[in-house]
């Protein structure tokens, strides 16, 4: 079965490019770091795994006989590389603009949702702002752990924080999922201290 790793690269991009676009046509007032965070927020793979579910493209993947044991279709990590492949797929056959086209109305109802000109900072971003506001040493990430396929990885991290001490563990289809996530929940830890 050919992967689609090639077509995922593309479609990474293309998607970055449109909600870009759109964000910087919407928010004329916003700084680079706000349409930077809304951008992430909108792209991240969990957002994209959402679309996918919404598109119904998990019945519709052709999987591995493991996958399909595993319950692929369901997995974040996958239904959001198919997303990325579709749009590759639509603009090397019909070009930019019937890719924005289609593209642009799968995000338009999301950055809707967002409050006009914010977005929130990311959960290492915080972690890191409230360590950093009482003086505290920076937290640490250390990965545990990575299990299954090249295409189908799993990631085990602990993020930490010596002073105070806490660490929290979390794992996600992706390094940096893992990280946000961990992180995330040592913040929810020391605010309720």
């Amino acid at each position: 079965m050919p992967h689609n790793e090639r077509l995922e690269f593309l479609g990474d991009a293309l998607v970055n490019l449109v909600v870009a676009e759109a964000l910087h046509a919407r928010w004329p007032k916003a700084d680079e770091g706000t349409l930077t965070r809304a951008r992430a927020s909108l792209v991240r793979e969990s957002a994209l795994a959402d679309l996918a579910r919404r598109l119904e493209l998990g019945e519709r993947l052709e999987l591995g006989p493991g996958e399909l044991k595993s319950g692929g279709h369901r997995r974040d990590s996958i239904l959001a590389d198919a997303v990325e492949a579709i749009v590759a797929a639509i603009h090397l056959d019909a070009g930019f603009e019937a890719c924005r086209a289609v593209v642009l109305p799968w995000f338009e109802p999301l950055i809707a949702d967002l409050p006009a000109g914010k977005a929130d900072k990311d959960p290492k971003t915080r972690l890191q702002e409230w360590l950093q506001g009482r003086q505290l040493p920076r937290p640490t990430y250390h990965l545990l752990e990575t299990r299954g396929n090249d295409h189908a990885r799993i990631f085990l991290v602990r993020c930490e924080t010596t002073d105070p001490v806490h660490s929290e563990q979390a794992e996600a289809a992706s390094l940096r999922a893992a990280e946000q996530l961990a992180a995330e929940r040592l913040l929810a830890i020391l605010e309720k201290k």
